[in-house]
């Protein structure tokens, strides 16, 4: 008899490919399948030729493009050398997450598909392209394909005689059990941000701990929106970047939602636990301390503030002892629920801990051994860099508007990570920032006789005063700025830091304030107002043109 194991693995931006991929894995769980499930990047590629069995799940960001956790793999699967008939053995299915918006809708996994096959694999059943325009959202997709993957599989790999499928009644064991240490065991300072070896640049699992310099309100008191210049010092952490490059920040929840969390299911947030994997192999979670106390889990690691997703309420059904509860949370959970679910969760954008709040009685019977099968880790946010090393050395700045809006919800959202940067004071003592960087997706001309032309409405100027602070102090010319917002008085950042260099005669400047007069005016207006310029710019000086948003 064949050995009946599987492996699956994703391709996740946001998390979603991520949260899928769990749940095929939980349904693989009960057909007695062994199954691992890993991000592209963590797996060893070379191995796929000893896999029987492999599904894909993965999304699409950007233009087409790979999300972080499969870029290696997918280098290595496109590379020339690799043998026509290398995956010969290999049943494999493919499901993409996309967004039937974008032109590249799904290219990731139908360009993977096409690959796999070219490799000699063979696909047990057609790839599946999930879309988040459907009404019911991926799911519309990824339900009925699951059911022909299972039906697939078991004929393939039958269940041993005297097995049943698993009901799904049955709530299936925790990825890990935490054990909680006696209170009076010794304890290291584990709940300090442990700082990455100075001899590696830091990255995702060895984030720096930047020092806020400084965190200045660039907007008028008056004007609607906050937006902040943050400074951070990154003197001694080997970090280097260029302009367009991208800084990732790891935030975390507030002290106050992060009490209210803890009240909610009973925890005590200062007893320490140490994680144990339920199944050996398991990989213990990166980025959590060993040992860990209750509230470093909730404040660095589980994201109460996302939206939760189907799975959650599909878990915290099991826990309801409450009928009412129990019979709402296995309505959202269920495929004739999405559009329910999506009006009580996604369009009025109900986080995961005010969903908890309605729902109490299952709440706080939740164990702690299934906080992290629960609730996802807080990702990582990205901020285009603002400022240039040759102009500050040693130093980072970020433009960032604090995202705060209303929904048909009482309380004003907010966004996780722009709240928590906005909320720290460089005044109040060493305040520190968990932060790495990113290649990003602008690159500059090489050839300084290039000019260059930015168009840079709002906050989107940020990347372009990181190029312009470069270009300046490599003597460069031809930098043509367009800049827009509401109010000259109220929103025109780095208004001065402009003036002076138009002064200098190393910036052309133009600015649209839309609101400074009866008619609106844009960046898209000026730019045909001055057609002839731009078009001069483009044709004879060959110019690069960059917009960000």
């Amino acid at each position: 008899m064949a050995e009946r194991r599987l492996l699956v693995l994703f391709g996740s931006q946001t998390g979603t490919a991520q949260d899928t991929a769990e749940r095929i894995g939980r349904e693989a769980k009960r057909r007695h399948l062994r199954c691992r499930v890993e991000a592209l990047d963590s797996c060893d590629v070379a191995n796929l030729i000893h896999e029987p069995l492999v599904v894909f799940v993965c999304a699409t960001t950007g233009q087409g493009d790979p999300p972080d956790n499969m870029k290696m793999f997918w280098r290595f699967l496109f590379r020339k050398n690799l043998p026509a008939g290398s995956l010969c053995q290999l049943d494999y299915a493919v499901l993409g997450l996309g967004d039937s918006s974008y032109p590249k809708f799904n290219f990731i996994a139908k360009k993977l598909h096409k690959r796999l096959l070219q490799l000699g694999g063979n696909p047990l059943i057609p790839v599946a392209l999930g879309d988040d325009q459907h009404d019911l959202g991926p799911d519309a997709v990824v339900d009925p394909w699951l059911m022909a993957l299972w039906d697939k599989i078991l004929a393939l790999y039958p269940l041993p005689p005297g097995l049943e499928i698993i009901s799904p009644d049955v709530r299936l064991p925790p990825k890990y059990t935490l054990h909680y240490l006696p209170e009076d065991s010794p304890h290291p300072d584990s709940d300090l941000l442990q700082l990455a070896a100075p001899q590696a640049a830091p990255c995702e699992l060895h984030p720096f701990a930047a020092r806020v310099v400084s965190n200045q309100r660039v907007t008028a008191q008056s004007h609607f929106q906050d937006v902040r210049l943050i400074e951070f010092d990154i003197a001694g952490s080997g970090i280097t970047f260029s302009a367009g490059d991208v800084v990732m920040i790891q935030p975390q929840n507030c002290p106050e939602d992060v009490q209210q969390f803890c009240q909610l299911l009973g925890l005590e947030p200062h007893r320490r636990f140490v994680l144990e994997p339920t199944e050996p192999g398991t990989p213990l979670p990166p980025l959590l301390p060993q040992p860990c106390t209750i509230q470093y889990l909730v404040t660095h690691y589980l994201d109460i503030s996302c939206v939760p997703r189907r799975s959650f309420f599909e878990l915290l059904a099991y826990f309801s002892t409450n009928e009412l509860e129990r019979e709402k949370l296995q309505e959202f959970s269920s495929a004739q629920g999405q559009e329910e679910l999506y009006s009580y969760c996604n369009r009025p954008r109900r986080t995961t801990l005010e969903a908890l709040w309605d729902f109490p009685h299952t709440t706080c019977t939740i164990p702690a051994d299934y906080l992290l099968d629960l609730i996802p880790r807080i990702r990582p946010r990205a901020f285009s860099i603002a400022s240039s090393m040759l102009a500050h050395p040693e130093r980072m700045q970020i433009l960032v508007a604090v995202v705060r809006y209303k929904t048909r919800l009482s309380k004003p959202r907010r966004g996780l990570c722009s709240t928590w940067l906005a909320s720290l004071n460089p005044e109040q003592g060493d305040v520190r920032v968990p932060l790495w960087v990113k290649k990003g997706g602008m690159k500059f001309p090489a050839d300084p006789a290039t000019p260059v032309i930015m168009i840079g409405p709002g906050t989107g100027v940020a990347p372009f005063r990181a190029a312009i602070q470069e270009r300046v102090a490599l003597g460069r010319r031809g930098n043509c700025l367009f800049f827009g917002c509401r109010h000259k008085s109220k929103d025109f950042y780095c208004q001065t830091e402009w003036e002076e260099l138009v002064t200098k005669g190393l910036l052309t400047l133009f600015t649209a304030f839309s609101r400074d007069q009866e008619e609106k005016v844009y960046v898209q207006h000026r730019i045909q107002e001055n057609g002839r310029l731009v078009w001069e710019l483009l044709s004879s000086g060959n110019a690069h043109v960059y917009l960000a948003g």
